[in-house]
């Protein structure tokens, strides 16, 4: 009896779990709606991807994989003015590396076009729409308000063949862009606007990505996309809950077109990150003013900025894990996103020494042209990754801030007469020090004790402090670039009085003369370390070059950053 009591309490928890989503289609499969799950992702290809997609590439392939169903990778092509083959290539490469499989399910609205056109036929033969000659502002005119109900469209009672022959005339190029839209005839006094006879196709004499000159008529977006999902046999259409209004326009086109196994739609809440920039307008003219490097641009959150910068794909399913999914709109934390990465790399990259500000050791007492290979382990916290060799000699490089000649109290590292540890390695102690003519510290001198060597078991004394160092005859110089926030936090994204940016002027630090430990030489694009103390780092994959490496900061190594509590 116990038993069973606890796997009804275990099962009942389960249910608790599951998001509203789930619950929905948990449903729909236990009353014969669908005996299937089959979901997609639909992008329009006018930008790149940014973190609010992730979530839902993850979520949609997410279902598929849970309910051993299908997932589709759909490019909603319908506005050629905006779209660019380039989007559609970064777009798929985000997908892929995201880890969402589409299998041999690539499709574009543009190939349906045929069936759209043919669709739109069939509801002018059944009453349901109709060729209209008025111009957008007097379409937008008559729709009406919020509080006022439309007013009938004075072509909307043009007789079948009329619309017919006028439709066809659109497609055979016979009007400009603008002269004629294909309306349906559903309810210009409905409360909801979209419902008031929406704009199925527009005349648009422009050259498409994928179709070519073919056509010179357009589907808009709400009359195509349940046609889509229809086509391939989509059960849940799941979108964002500005969709939420579209739904009875989407129901209305999949009835009347007499879909057999119509799709659902099911709305949810987008993923907002505080003060990050997504709007693609202004992404855009970042672009072009070269304010950012491109739409991948480490300081900016597109999907391809965040992998060029060193996150993981496992990092960016974590954080959405985290933010759940809701009808309630709600935003994340910045630093939660650093958070999920942080705890991904911190057991799974090798922890190298990189100096990012160098300053000259020389050991005085160390022999001349002597060389030796000490033992460093990849990660004190993972024995599994192993370990390498550094080499190690008479003089070294150190970071600036690892050594002062004046210490405040409960300064632990280099100073004149202290002695720290050199980490890898020996017991060093400061003997002196030189400076150039502006006064500034040039050369640290110090003496070191081969008693003390890491790993011989040393114990006679302690030091409070450990420092990294790299050999400065073996060390590799590296472009570093530190990252802030592209925003400035304390006002926020927008300016409110003119709508720009708020940008800070601090949010790129380039270091040209930083120095690594030789094992890093041979780092390929996008390969990641955490250079000791500095924090995770990121083979830059646009501007490192073999001899030339350029490191992007991932994260800091701490934040302040909770989980809030559930």
């Amino acid at each position: 009896m116990e038993n069973n009591e606890m796997t009804e309490k275990t099962e009942e928890k389960e249910v608790v779990s599951r998001n509203f989503i789930e619950q929905e289609i948990d449903k729909d499969l236990a009353e014969g709606v669908y005996d299937t799950v089959h979901t997609r992702f639909p992008p329009e290809p006018n930008g790149y991807l940014h973190i609010g997609h992730a979530k839902s590439i993850l979520l949609n392939y997410g279902l598929a994989q849970e309910y051993g169903g299908k997932f589709n990778m759909r490019f909603d092509d319908t506005n050629p003015t905006k779209e660019k083959s380039e989007f559609v290539e970064s777009i798929k490469a985000d997908i892929k590396w995201l880890g969402a499989d589409w299998e041999d399910r690539l499709f574009f609205a543009s190939d349906y076009f045929d069936q759209m056109y043919e669709g739109a036929v069939k509801l002018i033969k059944k009453g349901k729409a109709y060729v209209s000659d008025l111009s957008a502002d007097e379409i937008r005119a008559y729709r009406g308000t919020l509080t006022e109900p439309g007013k009938k469209d004075p072509y909307s009672d043009r007789s079948i063949e009329e619309n017919l022959e006028l439709f066809e005339n659109m497609k055979n190029g016979m009007y400009e862009d603008g002269a004629k839209v294909l309306r349906a005839h559903i309810d210009m006094a409905s409360p909801n606007i979209n419902m008031r006879d929406p704009i199925l196709y527009r005349v648009a004499h422009m050259t498409h990505h994928n179709t070519g000159d073919k056509w010179c008529i357009y589907p808009m977006y709400d009359f195509a996309h349940p046609i889509e999902d229809a086509i391939e046999g989509i059960t849940h259409s799941i979108c964002t809950l500005e969709f939420e209004d579209h739904r009875p326009l989407y129901d209305w086109v999949v009835r009347e077109l007499e879909y057999p196994h119509p799709p659902r739609q099911i709305e949810f809440a987008k993923m907002y990150l505080t003060n990050v920039v997504t709007g693609k307008r202004y992404i855009k003219k970042l672009v072009e003013d070269k304010i950012v490097d491109g739409w991948d641009d480490p300081r900016l959150v597109s999907i391809a900025a965040l992998r060029r910068r060193g996150f993981t794909p496992e990092s960016i399913k974590k954080f959405v894990e985290l933010c759940g999914v809701s009808k309630a709109n709600s935003s994340a934390e910045y630093a939660m996103l650093e958070y999920c990465v942080r705890e991904d790399l911190k057991l799974k990259r090798p922890r190298m020494m990189a100096v990012l500000d160098p300053i000259k050791l020389v050991i005085d007492n160390y022999p001349e042209g002597q060389t030796e290979m000490l033992e460093a382990a990849n990660n004190m916290e993972n024995p599994e990754l192993g370990s390498h060799q550094v080499p190690f000699g008479r003089e070294l490089y150190i970071e600036r801030d690892d050594f002062m000649e004046e210490p405040p109290k409960k300064y632990f590292r280099l100073f004149p007469g202290n002695e720290v540890r050199l980490m890898h390695a020996y017991f060093v102690k400061c003997t002196s020090f030189e400076k150039d003519e502006n006064g500034k510290v040039t050369v640290v001198h110090c003496t070191y004790d081969p008693a003390t060597k890491a790993g011989s078991g040393f114990t006679e004394r302690k030091v409070k402090g450990t420092i990294h160092w790299v050999p400065a005859k073996e060390a590799v110089k590296a472009e570093v670039r530190l990252y802030e926030n592209l925003v400035d936090e304390e006002k926020g994204v927008y300016n409110k009085e003119d709508g720009s940016l708020n940008l800070n002027p601090n949010s790129l630090t380039v270091l040209k003369d930083c120095y690594i430990e030789p094992a890093i030489a041979g780092a390929k694009a996008y390969e990641s370390f955490q250079f000791v103390r500095n924090g995770f780092f990121c083979v830059d994959y646009k501007d490192s070059k073999e001899d030339a490496l350029v490191f992007n900061r991932i994260v800091s190594l701490k934040s302040s950053f909770k989980l809030p509590k559930a």
